[in-house]
């Protein structure tokens, strides 16, 4: 109920099913009309009818766990959750809790969470960008399982649900890096990088679009030539836009630096791994 012209979301249905199939039974009934929902903490402002709302938060995708070789993080896991959970801090560097830090403030990190982040595939994204450089992949109930790289670069679609994330526990380490204009902002840029022996993963986000890999500082790094050729790569590799926050050129000089003191980082044996 509201008046026309205002800008609000209506619910008709709201329902908590009691399994996976069961909600994606309901989704794909009407994918236009029928809506997963998250923290809801990234809503536009805007005026949509929704015919029935679907809560996912008692069906236990809020675990993370370590077993067989990867950790599995639950898509309902709060973005708090990666900064405060033993076992993410004990690897990969601490990357995702940094990652994660300078989002807003600690009570929207508690609602956030990482489906919704993933899902969405924001440009701003602190959370894929990171992801991307630890090579995670995408659990979805219908499609299975795929690399979050692969799935990044499909259409967005709202007739599928995102499970969990899973990233290989291979012993790599790996840093984040990020600029803002202050503490709490989206990001100007972001870079991650993860090494495993002589192998290496580059990532850069909020270029303003989404983050994506750069494999011409991969190919730097794998090829012994340093940190700051590795950016340097990166920064000639990929495209950059501009917004309110920075222009394309900012970007592309910050790539330069963020891509290097990450892969410094991580040459240096990581922070705290």
């Amino acid at each position: 109920m509201k008046d026309e012209g205002s800008d609000l979301y209506t619910i008709k249905s709201y329902v908590f099913p009691q399994s996976l199939e069961e909600a994606y039974e309901l989704l794909t009934k009407s994918p236009r009309n029928n809506l997963i929902l998250g923290g809801c903490c990234w809503l536009k402002m805007g005026s949509r009818r929704i015919q029935t709302a679907i809560d996912l938060t008692r069906l236990g995708l809020d675990e993370i766990r370590a077993a067989d070789g990867w950790v599995e993080i639950g898509a309902n896991v709060s973005l708090r959750r990666l900064e405060t959970d033993p076992i993410l801090k004990r690897r990969f560097g601490g990357i995702l809790g940094k990652s994660v830090s300078s989002i807003v403030g600690v009570q929207f990190r508690n609602c956030a969470t990482v489906g919704g982040s993933v899902f969405s595939r924001f440009g701003f994204s602190d959370v894929t960008c990171a992801l991307l450089a630890l090579e995670a992949t995408v659990v979805l109930h219908h499609a299975g399982e795929l690399p979050l790289a692969d799935f990044m670069a499909l259409p967005i679609r709202c007739d599928d649900i995102l499970v969990k994330v899973r990233i290989p526990d291979d012993g790599r380490t790996a840093a984040y890096e990020s600029m803002r204009r202050s503490s709490t902002d989206f990001p100007l840029l972001a870079a991650a990088v993860s090494r495993r022996g002589d192998a290496w993963t580059v990532s850069v986000g909020a270029r303003p679009a989404m983050a994506c890999r750069s494999q011409a500082a991969e190919r730097a790094l794998e090829a012994g030539q340093g940190a700051a050729a590795a950016g340097d790569a990166a920064a000639a590799e990929l495209t950059f836009g501009s917004n309110l926050r920075g222009s394309a050129a900012y970007r592309q000089e910050l790539a330069r630096v963020l891509v290097r003191r990450a892969a410094e980082t991580c040459m240096e044996g990581g922070n705290g791994q």
